[in-house]
Order: structure tokens, then sequence, then C-alpha cells
């Protein structure tokens, strides 16, 4: 059986280039921009659940540290539990920082091994 494609003219060729073209540009540009957009929307979606968790973590931290502890963060010392609440939320960005950065070194590590 003879090759229908040594058959074709110029025009159906073109047209066939054109749509191989438009075909393979949605294939490596739009389908991975879409990827991304979907990992994006996720990502700012958890980071947001995140944060408002941790706000809700840390005042009911302060609460309870204001109202189970008596008297003893009373008068002189009613700064004590936001002091304390601070230094938490500070911890926990510090380890958080600390995790990121040694992701990366292991990433980086890894690149020269």
């Amino acid at each position: 059986m003879p090759d229908r494609s040594a058959n074709k003219g110029l025009p159906p060729l073109a047209v066939e280039l054109k749509d191989m073209v438009v075909t393979y540009a949605k294939q490596e540009t739009v389908d991975p921009l879409k990827a991304i957009g979907r990992f994006l929307a996720l990502g700012v979606g958890g980071s947001i659940m995140l944060a408002v968790g941790l706000v809700l973590l840390a005042l009911s931290g302060l609460r309870a540290l204001q109202t189970e502890t008596g008297d003893r963060f009373t008068g002189d010392w009613s700064f004590a539990p936001y002091l304390i609440t601070f230094a938490g939320c500070v911890l926990v960005a510090v380890l958080s920082a600390r995790a990121i950065g040694a992701a990366k070194r292991r990433a980086k590590k890894g690149k020269k091994g």
C-alpha cells in the first residue's frame, strides 16, 4: 500500500505542521503552567491554614497561662504570659527556619556527591 503522506500537497502538510506545533506548544507550556497553578494554590491555601492555626495555638497558650496559673502572673508579673508566648512563637519560627535550611543543605549536598 503506498504511503498517503507522499500524495499530500503542500497546503495539507502546512496545516498538519501548524496543528503539531500548536499541540506541542500547549503540551510544553500551558499544561505545566496549569500544574504550577494548582501547586501554588494548594501551597498558599496550606500556608494560610497553618498561619491561622499557629495564631490560634499561641492565643490559646496565652489564655491558658493567664487563667490556669492562679495568682502567679498577676500584678508586676502580668507581662510574663505575653513574654512566654512570644518566646514560644520565636522558638517555632527558629525551628521552622532550621528545618527549611536543613532541607536546602541536604539538597545541595546531594548535588555535590
